[in-house]
């Protein structure tokens, strides 16, 4: 059989077709932009409270080792996060961000062309670029008006060549929590081949009753995500893990990239796992500003959804300025939010909880740009 490429610079279909995730605006982009001395990020949900003492110290400690290759299954963090949530290591996997976790998820459990994956709209944009990547139908359901979870719908989509249902919780961009009720009744109305994955990255900001891990051992197709990312504030050093059946996590580890998950990473989330003051004390401002912000753009007539997570999602006043305006306003202004365009909600805005300071100055600008 001849391939259907004529040329050298010929992809495949599926590349081809293909459009990148945008990440947040940087600070330093914004600062050159509008010559400011100081830029805010409350755009990409970042711990506000930067990395741990704890974590910079481990991280120093270890700098004389970077040219070292990390232990083959970075057998360390596995046994921390074990021991941490009570589970049996073999059903721990780690890998280089949550990223690596989902684009691995469809290639291990999806067989192109055949197999199908089943989410809600809008979500989390590399459900959608790896379902692509990996030659797998995505089929979404659409949130309900108020972006809570429409169960019923995204069971409507599944057929019996569903291998993987996803679902985020705390969601993205709403911040919105399923009930562990919901999402074990959706875990058992599933067919047996079907893998429930649910995407705990903002969990903590919500709290342990909002998890699905308590329930694992009598939910044997349920699969939970979580990241170092957000409340252990290591975004930048791409660690996210898994808590998977025995069986997937298996195969998950003799597929993945050899040393995918660096030394200095691994050190690092060994040591924010011990830190627990730093865990409760970022848990407790994110709680607090989350309410503040809340109050106050709901006093200044925006619609807010409940959040459950370490942001919120706003709309603004019918009739004022519009959310593209007050996107651009605050950028001159040196805050960076998060405009939604790209989740198909272009009225709608997502600004990340930042420390107390940075909160108020958000809202400072934000009463002056709506005349408030």
């Amino acid at each position: 059989m001849s391939l259907p490429f004529t040329s050298f610079n010929d992809v495949r279909p599926e590349v081809a077709a293909f459009e990148s995730y945008e990440p947040g605006l940087s600070i330093a982009e914004i600062a050159e932009k509008y010559g400011l001395p100081r830029v805010i990020k409350m755009a990409s949900n970042e711990n506000p409270l930067g990395v741990s003492p704890a974590v910079r110290q481990a991280l120093e400690r270890s700098a004389g080792e970077a040219f070292r290759y990390p232990q083959s299954g970075n057998p360390r963090l596995v046994k921390a996060l074990a021991a941490l949530y009570g589970v049996d290591a073999g059903r721990i996997f780690v890998g280089n961000g949550s990223d690596e976790i989902i684009d691995l998820l469809f290639r291990v459990r999806a067989v192109p062309g055949v197999h199908n994956a089943v989410a809600f709209r809008p979500c989390f944009g590399l459900y959608p670029t790896q379902a692509r990547m990996a030659g797998v139908e995505l089929r979404q359901a659409p949130l309900k008006a108020d972006f809570s979870f429409d169960f019923d719908a995204l069971l409507h989509l599944v057929d019996e060549n569903t291998t993987l249902v996803i679902v985020t919780s705390p969601d993205n961009p709403s911040g919105r929590a399923a009930s562990p009720d919901e999402l074990e009744a959706l875990a058992r109305a599933l067919p047996p081949a079907c893998l429930l994955v649910v995407d705990e990255a903002y969990i903590e900001f919500a709290g342990p009753e909002y998890s699905l891990l308590p329930r694992l051992e009598r939910l044997p197709n349920v699969a939970l995500m979580r990241t170092f990312s957000k409340v252990y504030a290591l975004a930048g050093l791409r660690i996210g893990y898994a808590i998977l059946p025995p069986a997937i996590a298996d195969y998950m580890w003799r597929v993945r990239l050899p040393f995918s998950l660096n030394i200095l990473a691994e050190e690092a989330a060994v040591a924010a796992l011990a830190d627990t003051e730093f865990r409760e004390r970022t848990v407790e401002l994110v709680r607090r500003g989350r309410a503040r912000l809340t109050e106050e753009l709901r006093a200044m007539g925006c619609e807010v959804p409940p959040s459950m997570s370490n942001f919120i999602m706003f709309r603004l006043p019918e009739g004022g300025v519009d959310a593209k305006t007050l996107h651009g306003e605050l950028l001159r202004r040196g805050i960076i939010i998060r405009a939604l365009g790209g989740y198909h909600l272009p009225q709608w805005l997502r600004v990340s909880v930042g420390t107390d300071e940075e909160n108020e100055l958000f809202l400072c600008f934000v009463r002056e740009i709506l005349g408030a």
